[in-house]
């Protein structure tokens, strides 16, 4: 018996709402999930199974390194799959890798149906590196029933073209934790040697260094603090170590894990939503990734029955919201197509890292994280503030309608070898806020959560995004970051211009206090909110406090990733000089959530000091410019 989903074609259980009340999901929909997504790629395999070239837009690495993409991303599904059933496996998948694999390094580079392409620098197509890690992990996981059953001389060549991702430089971030998972397989399967222990000795070391604490990790030299931590910077290493039996590596990867899932856990929305935030958001159930493998190694703050609330949750929220489509494929977008979602290498098989997430397959049928009884998530009790300082992030949750937002003053996607001005506008990264119900305006239209310095009818982007510190008490919370006014198109550089803002939340409501410094004669000041469509039970609201003259909505004819078409709130003030402006802003699905006139009952502006009184408690916030300090009660 089956239980069809809403726009998803997968063949599913029928839901078991005793055991898993929230989602109705069990183990074994996790399996018939992974069964339906390999079912539907392999349609598209070449003759050979070394290639799924899945139809779509080609990624920038081009089609023969997108079907390359396509067998290593499914694998890694199947592969989690048969592991996690010892050994069983009941649709014959992994007698089609093997078979794709020897196809596919028979003669690699070369132009024709199967062979794989050379795993070269990140800088020539470098796709295959990334590629590599996912097949050497399936490998490792299904040794006992594929590797160990290849002929000499396919192992041998598997081996050699694995060693491409040994011999050349990955890109400047979580890309080195590929050669590190393939010399993890490698010394394995006792092919192991100085090359294999370079590999791995350099990415630990790298670690080292990204690590900011409260257990996450910067991807790279810069302050880009995203999905990244979870489907990569903590899978890789946790599960090497977890499959290797290492303690030492366990101990120390581990610890990181659980501080990580203490505030990550909170980041999924009471419908099962991931925050929408940071690239790569294709990948979509994979965000859960982190999730499982906390549960299944043991290194996690969270209960079984919330570690399946939250990993079924994500699964279901994309299944019913048309994320294969008709054909069972993954779409490249978000619920279904959405290109402003994606990114250059973004291809056909891209949305297959989701294939992560199922490494909570790895947890066998008795192990608690399918036995326990579905507990609720972390933001389905009550409301939630969270800071976090080491990644300069504030989180908020409201028990009444499930919403997650993420206030960010510290992640963005500069380089530290770019310069700010150099660097295109990327919503997915640069705004105010990010939510679980609500996606960036694409580039082409105004952006949401944004302070914008117009000079000369130009708009300011936030680029870098330099922390100024964040905290909070009981039921409240802040963080404060700075930035420098840029200007795309050529517009000059304004000497002296900084904005200074802070964000302090309680309940569902946002206060925003900017401070703009240098602001030349003739310019003006925006700020928006957030973006929702029309007719949404969403409601986003905008209120000027203090220094704001103006306000009006604004269309987003492009949308979001949740809706065709959006509006957004707007203030707007005439600035020179120093400026110093309040507003409160909310987004919420309660009943009149949109009416926010009788929330404040005073703000009071002396210099640099701020001084907001709350309606409801007469409690007190005081912001602080110069160093930023704020308190409440």
């Amino acid at each position: 018996m089956t239980d069809p989903h809403p726009n998803s074609p997968l063949e599913l259980p029928a839901d078991d709402r005793t055991a898993s009340p929230f989602t109705g999901y069990t183990r074994a929909h996790w399996e018939a999930a992974a069964d339906g997504l390999l079912k539907a790629a392999w349609h598209w395999a070449s003759p050979g199974g070394a290639l799924l070239d899945l139809p779509g837009r080609p990624s920038a690495s081009g089609v023969r390194s997108d079907g390359l993409e396509g067998y290593a991303r499914t694998f890694l599904a199947a592969a989690f799959r048969v592991a996690g059933a010892d050994g069983k496996d009941p649709h014959g998948w992994l007698d089609r890798y093997a078979d794709g694999l020897a196809a596919g390094t028979r003669t690699p580079g070369r132009d024709d149906a199967e062979s794989w392409p050379l795993i070269l620098d990140h800088t020539v197509f470098g796709q295959p590196m990334v590629e590599s890690a996912s097949v050497a992990i399936g490998l490792r996981l299904t040794r006992p029933w594929l590797w160990d059953r290849l002929d000499p001389a396919v192992q041998d060549r598997a081996e050699e073209w694995l060693r491409g991702a040994l011999r050349h430089t990955p890109a400047p971030n979580n890309w080195y934790l590929f050669p590190y998972s393939v010399a993890g397989f490698l010394e394995a399967v006792g092919r192991g040697d100085a090359e294999t222990a370079r590999a791995r000795e350099r990415a630990q070391d790298l670690m080292e260094g990204w690590y900011r604490g409260q257990g996450w990790y910067a991807d790279g030299d810069g302050r880009a603090f995203d999905h990244y931590n979870g489907w990569a910077l903590h899978l890789y290493p946790v599960l090497d170590a977890h499959l290797g039996g290492d303690a030492e590596l366990s101990a120390h990867y581990g610890a990181r894990l659980r501080e990580h899932l203490e505030s990550f856990a909170l980041l999924f929305g009471g419908d099962g939503a991931p925050i929408h935030f940071g690239r790569s958001l294709t990948y979509r159930f994979a965000a859960g990734a982190a999730v499982g493998l906390g549960a299944l190694t043991g290194d996690t703050p969270l209960t079984p029955g919330t570690s399946r609330r939250i990993i079924s949750g994500s699964l279901r929220y994309f299944l019913d919201r048309g994320a294969t489509g008709t054909d069972g494929l993954l779409s490249l977008g978000w619920h279904g197509p959405h290109d402003a979602t994606l990114q250059p290498y973004s291809g056909p098989a891209s949305p297959y890292w989701a294939s992560k997430a199922f490494v909570s397959l790895l947890a066998p049928a008795d192990h608690p994280l399918w036995t326990a009884t579905e507990e609720a998530a972390p933001s389905e009790g009550p409301d939630r503030v969270l800071a976090l300082p080491a990644p300069g992030l504030l989180v908020q949750s409201t028990q009444a309608d499930g919403i997650v937002r993420l206030h960010n003053h510290g992640s963005d996607h500069v380089r530290p070898h770019e310069g700010e001005s150099g660097v295109a506008d990327d919503p997915l990264y640069q705004r105010q806020a990010y939510s679980t119900v609500t996606g960036p305006t694409a580039r082409a239209n105004t952006a949401d959560n944004h302070l914008a310095v117009v000079v000369a009818g130009a708009r300011s982007g936030r680029r870098a995004i330099r922390p100024l510190g964040a905290g909070g008490g009981d039921g409240w919370g802040w963080a404060a970051s700075w930035h420098r006014p840029v200007f795309a198109g050529g517009a000059p550089m304004v000497p002296g211009l900084r904005v200074e803002s802070v964000t302090v939340v309680r309940g569902r409501y946002e206060l925003r206090v900017h401070r703009v410094l240098g602001a030349p004669h003739g310019a003006r000041v925006e700020q928006t909110g957030w973006a929702t469509g029309p007719g949404s039970p969403v409601t986003s609201a905008l209120r000027g406090l203090h220094g704001w003259e103006s306000r009006d909505e604004v269309r987003a004819p492009q949308g979001t990733a949740y809706t065709r078409w959006a509006l957004l709130p707007r203030l707007g003030a005439d600035a020179e000089g120093t400026a110093v402006l309040v507003a409160l802003a909310s987004l919420s699905a309660e009943p009149g959530a949109d009416v926010l006139d009788a929330v404040v009952s005073g703000v009071n502006v002396d210099g640099e000091s701020v001084e907001v009184c709350w309606a409801e408690d007469s409690a007190t916030t005081r912001v602080t410019f110069g160093p930023v300090t704020v308190t409440h009660g």
